[in-house]
């Protein structure tokens, strides 16, 4: 292959390789602000549900609709932190990850408490995986990719 053939042919990749981060940063951007205008719309209806804790029969049912909203903010929260911090990083890291995950899961869980529909087997599960997940984050925060290519390049 000629030099000019190869030369088009790496401007060619650089090109299609900046469209393709382009799209990316546009589609988390766009990604970002769905997520924040739902949080404001989750606070504000968090907020308007607060007036249910006076109006309700039971003061649980109302505490179970707070709990459930509340918990859902966070996760939205550990999402949007998952794309901003994308921007910062240029992947998106696993601990991350598993932290919107630990949160999921804990608003799940607790949502399965507050219906009081778990046996004590179900309880046990949920507590096992919820350890897991952690376990699993310790896991990616002790060996991130950062750490161990230091690490490799110090012993070179």
């Amino acid at each position: 292959m000629s030099y000019l053939k190869k030369n088009r042919l790496e401007l060619l990749q650089i090109l299609i390789l900046n469209f393709y981060k382009g799209v990316i940063k546009v589609s988390f951007n766009i990604a970002i602000c769905i997520l924040i205008f739902s949080l404001f719309i989750g606070i504000l209806k968090t907020v308007e549900s607060l007036s249910m804790i006076f109006t309700e029969t039971t003061v649980r049912a109302s505490f179970k609709d707070l709990v459930t909203n509340v918990l859902t903010l966070i996760v939205v929260l550990e999402l949007i932190r998952a794309f901003v911090d994308y921007f910062e990083y240029e992947r998106v890291r696993i601990e991350i990850v598993l932290e919107v995950l630990i949160a999921f899961i804990i608003r799940e869980f607790m949502i399965h408490l507050f219906e009081s529909t778990l046996s004590g087997l179900e309880v046990f599960l949920w507590c096992a995986g919820i350890i897991i997940v952690v376990f699993a984050r310790t896991l990616s925060i002790i060996y991130r990719p950062d750490k161990v290519l230091s690490k490799i390049n110090q012993s070179r």
